[in-house]
C-alpha cells in the first residue's frame, strides 16, 4: 500500500471557510469543532485550506452553473489542487456538501485521492424550505446553485458523511446515492463549572425555546406562540440572535418574553424548566437538542426537532406533532420535572454529542480503508 491510500501515513488537507470569520451558530460551531477533531487526529499531517468568504451575488447565472459559490471559483480552486500536490496529500476533508464544484474538481485530478465530504444538511432540502418561506429570484438562485453544487459533491466524493438517516435516504431520493457513514451532530461543552450540582427548580419557571431567525425558527415558534401560548400556564422565553426585532410581532402574547440575542445562553439553560423545540422544516440536526442535554434538561419538541435523536427520544423528553399535544405535554413537565438538572441526560450529552464522541466518529470514519 503506498502512502498516499494509507491513512496512518497520508497528509490530510481540510477544506472549509476561514474559520475566523464564523458567527456564532450551531453549522458555524459544528466546523470549528470538526477542524478542532482533526487537528488532534492527524496533528501535523493536517494542512487547512481556508476559503474566502464570498457569497452568491454578482453574475448570479454564471455562479449557478459554474458551482462557483461559498468562496469557490477558478482560481481558489486552482491554488487548492496546486497544494494538494506540492503537500502529498492522500485524503481530504470538504467540510459542506456546498462545495461540489471543488469535489469534482479535484477528484478528476486526482482520483487516487480519498475525498471525504461532510453534509450539514442536504443543502437543496434546507433552500428549498427558505425559497418557500421567501418567494424571490434570489431564493431560487440560490436554491439551484446548492442543488447543482451538492449534487457533484454526492457523486464525485468517496466517503458522504451525514448526521442522520433523514437526511441520508433523501440524497438517495434526490440524487441516486445514501450517504456511507453517519456522525451525530456535536458542540462543545459549555457547561459552566458546578452548574450540574444544584437539584433546585428556579422560583421563575419559563419554557425555553433558543435558536437564531432563520425560517424554520421563526415559522416554529410564531406557530407556538399562536396555537399553545394561550393553552399554558407557563412563560415561554425565546433567545436567539435575529430574535430581538421580532418583538412586535411576538412578545405581544401574554406569558411570551422575547429577549434576542444574548452574551451567554448557559444562564438561560440553567434556569429554564424544560426546552421547546416546535420545529416543522429543515435539514440535518437542531443544535438546541444537543445542547439542553448537555444543561441536562428535557427537550418538548417536533418530529423534526428530534431528527437524529431517534434513539434517545424516549430518555430526553416528548416528541408532539399538533398544538394539543404540546399544551399536554407541557402541563405535565411543569408537575413531573422536579429537578432543574438531569444527569442522565448530560450523560447522553457526554456520550452521543460531546467533542470527544465526535472526534472518534471521524478517526474511524477518516482512517478506515474501504
Amino acid at each position: 500500500m503506498t502512502d498516499s491510500l494509507n491513512p496512518s501515513a497520508s497528509r490530510v488537507m481540510l477544506v472549509t471557510k476561514k474559520l475566523q470569520d464564523f458567527p456564532v451558530g450551531g453549522r458555524e460551531q459544528l466546523c470549528k469543532l470538526n477542524y478542532s477533531a482533526l487537528m488532534e487526529i492527524f496533528g501535523d499531517r493536517l494542512v487547512v485550506y481556508e476559503l474566502p468568504g464570498n457569497k452568491l451575488q454578482a453574475n448570479v447565472i454564471r455562479k449557478i452553473f459554474s458551482g462557483h459559490i461559498d468562496g469557490l471559483n477558478n482560481e481558489v480552486i486552482g491554488e487548492a489542487q496546486k497544494k494538494i500536490k506540492e503537500e502529498g496529500i492522500g485524503i481530504i476533508f470538504v467540510d459542506g456538501s456546498n462545495l461540489g464544484e471543488f469535489v469534482k474538481v479535484t477528484k478528476r485530478n486526482f482520483p487516487e485521492i480519498s475525498v471525504s465530504t461532510f453534509f450539514h444538511n442536504v443543502e437543496a432540502r434546507f433552500f428549498l424550505g427558505a425559497l418557500r418561506h421567501s418567494k424571490t429570484l434570489h431564493a431560487l438562485a440560490v436554491l439551484i446553485a446548492n442543488y447543482l453544487a451538492e449534487r457533484k459533491a454526492v457523486r464525485y466524493s468517496d466517503k458522504i458523511i451525514c448526521m442522520t438517516n433523514r437526511d441520508s435516504s433523501l440524497l438517495q431520493r434526490l440524487y441516486g446515492r445514501p450517504a456511507t457513514h453517519l456522525s451525530a451532530l456535536a458542540i462543545r461543552d459549555q457547561l459552566p463549572p458546578g452548574s450540574g450540582i444544584t437539584t433546585r427548580v428556579p422560583h421563575g419557571r419559563y419554557a425555553l425555546f433558543v435558536g437564531g431567525a432563520f425560517y424554520a425558527n421563526r415559522a416554529g415558534i410564531s406557530w407556538f406562540v399562536r396555537h399553545v401560548v394561550p393553552h399554558i400556564r407557563i412563560k415561554t422565553c425565546i433567545v436567539g440572535k435575529g430574535f430581538e426585532k421580532l418583538k412586535h410581532e411576538l412578545g405581544h402574547a401574554a406569558k411570551v418574553e422575547v429577549v434576542g440575542v444574548v452574551d451567554s445562553l448557559a444562564e438561560w439553560y440553567r434556569d429554564a424548566h424544560f426546552v421547546i423545540a416546535p420545529i416543522f422544516d429543515g435539514s440535518g440536526m437542531k443544535t438546541k437538542v444537543a445542547e439542553a442535554l448537555m444543561h441536562g434538561k428535557k427537550i418538548i419538541g417536533t418530529p423534526d426537532a428530534f431528527s437524529g435523536y431517534e434513539d434517545v427520544v424516549e430518555h430526553a423528553g416528548q416528541v408532539c406533532t399538533t398544538a394539543d399535544e404540546f399544551i399536554a405535554a407541557i402541563g405535565s413537565a411543569k408537575d413531573e420535572i422536579v429537578s432543574s438538572f438531569d444527569p442522565e441526560l448530560r450523560m447522553l450529552y457526554e456520550e452521543k454529542y460531546s467533542y470527544p464522541a465526535a472526534r472518534s466518529r471521524l478517526a474511524g470514519i477518516l482512517c478506515s480503508v474501504e
